[in-house]
């Protein structure tokens, strides 16, 4: 039987932690940015953990 293939699209988005966790990069940052001030931005920089609820469907999606 062949090996599954993990979904390209969700790969890009997300990555798994050490521990497990499934992270992803944050909205609101690719533009608009000069009316959001440096906390803001400063904040919206960092990953975030993933939604418990997406994280199910995210984890068939990735195989893992």
């Amino acid at each position: 039987m062949p090996k599954m293939k993990s979904n390209s699209a969700a790969s890009k988005r997300i990555r798994v932690t050490g521990t497990g966790k499934l992270m992803q990069a944050g909205s609101a940052m690719r533009h608009n940015l000069e009316h959001k001030s440096a906390r803001k931005r400063r904040v919206l920089k960092a990953d975030q953990v993933l939604a418990p609820g997406q994280t199910k469907n995210m984890r068939k999606l990735l195989n893992h």
